[in-house]
């Protein structure tokens, strides 16, 4: 990756730390807003017997969040129970956050989203497991007075990107996500206050694509989307095409990675890389000096809804999750409805 040269000695720095805490298998995430009390809060988490963990997302992506959060609380055993609980944070089947009209309107759904989940569920961590409601967050009003520890998934994936460039310096990355993650710009802003040059990182929105995959994750329409999201972001890389690193910045679209690799390999491209931060957000919940304290950890899930989800999406879904959690296979199975599960009309403009 191409870097300014007023940053070389700051980049050099932060290769190191990179290198040094990716080879430790851990990488700390900020939770911005809560510097200050952030690891007091976070060393009382894991202290305790018992959790109760949130993941929210405004689809289904973040459930591979939550699935990956539920093996590794088992293989660890560091807490007697962990309850984890999936806080669909969709509020309509007509339009999510990405057709409101106005940011402020994401951010006022979103925070009546976190207040109600905080409310209903007292967890002891929330987990944003999605990129479109991660670089909202901070917005929100629920960001300033919270105690709960809340982690985003943009600090991991800015991690893994990070890292990954500080192995293959002379690469560009291309981010993929949806309208909002893009137009938010946070990936870039931050790779750039990190001493990357702005030229060598490229976005690529891509409309819909979540509601594809959550349909038919491997379907042929599903491969056509990525496809022709594959082929426009390659047409904005400067000749000659540098190495390549590809970020998937949306929890859903690493349900589909064989078709991005497919869709890599029929452009005549191939990545160095294709980085899903999905797996590395669960790593905030694992501490060597916990692991093994219990014999056993008993894992609950729970699949709380206020849309419907669809009969094909639930079969599509837990098809995929199986593998990693049966847990939370069963709980999307068998998931709960609830109406009321937090306000959202009234913040919206018709």
């Amino acid at each position: 990756m191409r870097k300014s040269t007023v940053s070389c000695a700051f980049l050099s720095l932060t290769f190191i730390f990179f290198a040094v805490a990716g080879a430790s298998g851990f990488l700390s995430f900020s939770t911005e807003g809560q510097a200050a009390a952030g690891e007091p809060k976070l060393e009382d988490f894991f202290q305790k017997e018992k959790v109760t963990i949130a993941v929210t997302d405004s689809g289904l992506g973040g459930l591979s969040v939550l699935a990956e959060a539920a093996r590794r609380l088992a293989e660890t055993r560091c807490f007697k129970a962990a309850d984890l609980v999936f806080f669909n944070a969709l509020f309509s089947t007509e339009g999510g956050y990405n057709s409101l009209k106005t940011r402020q309107e994401k951010v006022a759904v979103f925070n009546s989203a976190l207040e109600n989940l905080e409310k209903k569920f007292h967890p002891d961590m929330i987990l944003i497991g999605c990129n479109t409601l991660s670089v909202i967050y901070a917005d929100t009003s629920f960001s300033g007075r919270t105690k709960t520890p809340v982690l985003r998934m943009v600090d991991p994936a800015v991690d893994l990107i990070v890292w990954n460039l500080s192995r293959h310096a002379d690469s560009s990355v291309i981010i993929f996500g949806t309208p909002t993650t893009i137009e938010e710009n946070t990936y870039p802003r931050r790779l750039v206050d990190l001493g990357f040059d702005a030229k060598w990182i490229i976005t690529q929105s891509c409309p819909e694509l979540e509601n594809f995959i959550e349909t038919d994750y491997a379907g042929d329409e599903t491969g056509m989307l990525i496809s022709g999201c594959v082929n426009e972001a390659l047409q904005k890389i400067p000749s000659p095409r540098p190495p390549l690193l590809v970020s998937l910045n949306c929890t859903h679209y690493g349900y589909s990675l064989p078709l991005w690799e497919k869709a890599f390999e029929e452009a005549g491209v191939q990545p160095i890389a294709i980085l899903n931060p999905n797996s590395k957000m669960a790593e905030a919940l694992v501490r060597p000096e916990c692991s093994n304290r219990r014999s056993k950890t008993e894992i609950a899930v729970r699949v709380v809804s206020m849309v419907e989800i669809g009969r094909q999406k639930i079969v599509t879904l837990a098809k995929w999750l199986e593998s990693v959690s049966s847990e939370t296979a069963a709980a999307l199975r068998n998931y709960e409805l609830v109406p009321a599960l937090f306000e959202w009309k009234s913040l919206v403009k018709r």
